[in-house]
């Protein structure tokens, strides 16, 4: 009986875990068109989405427009963000390629060192940013997931944590110009 009892917790243990195995960027590496974020982040890129809780209802509504250059391995992304209750953001992204997909970034209100990898059409792209809200400033972690459409539309899908429990989700399409 105690036997039985094991097996089962230890099949009911799998289970679960295999569960909460997700997506890995390697799943789209034979996705086309291949990403290649240096030459799409190069120039104007505009881009639209939306913030919802955790409920699924929309928050906030908000536009980008993106400058970005790159000079050898090295890129800059100045994100002008206009949200739907007027306010206004600018994040600088200094990325840097590593080689064999992998990325690395930095910007203001993110806390230490954004890490990316990309197969395919796929970026999935991992950080922690200083986010305010009402007068206080809270790290809250995104997973974004970035899929290239065609050579000007890329859509973008980050999840929002705090300690491991779900605040929320960014869905943002991207527009080359």
């Amino acid at each position: 009986m105690q036997r039985r009892l094991m097996l089962g917790a230890l099949g009911t243990s799998a289970l679960a875990l295999g569960g909460c195995a997700g997506p890995q960027v390697s799943d789209y590496r034979n996705e086309k068109p291949v990403l290649n974020l240096r030459q799409y982040f190069n120039g104007r890129v505009d881009a639209h989405g939306v913030f919802m809780d955790r409920s699924g209802q929309v928050v906030k509504r908000f536009s980008v427009v993106m400058d970005c250059q790159w000079q050898g391995a090295e890129g800059v992304l100045d994100e002008q963000f206009s949200y739907s209750d007027g306010s206004t953001q600018r994040r600088v992204w200094r990325i840097t390629e590593l080689g064999e997909g992998r990325y690395s970034g930095r910007a203001d209100d993110v806390i230490g060192e954004a890490v990316g990898q990309s197969a395919g059409n796929t970026l999935r792209w991992n950080y922690t940013l200083a986010l305010p809200v009402d007068g206080s400033i809270y790290h809250v972690q995104f997973d974004d997931w970035m899929i290239l459409m065609n050579d000007q539309v890329m859509l973008n899908r980050a999840t929002m944590s705090k300690l491991g429990v779900r605040l929320g989700e960014v869905i943002l399409s991207f527009q080359k110009r």
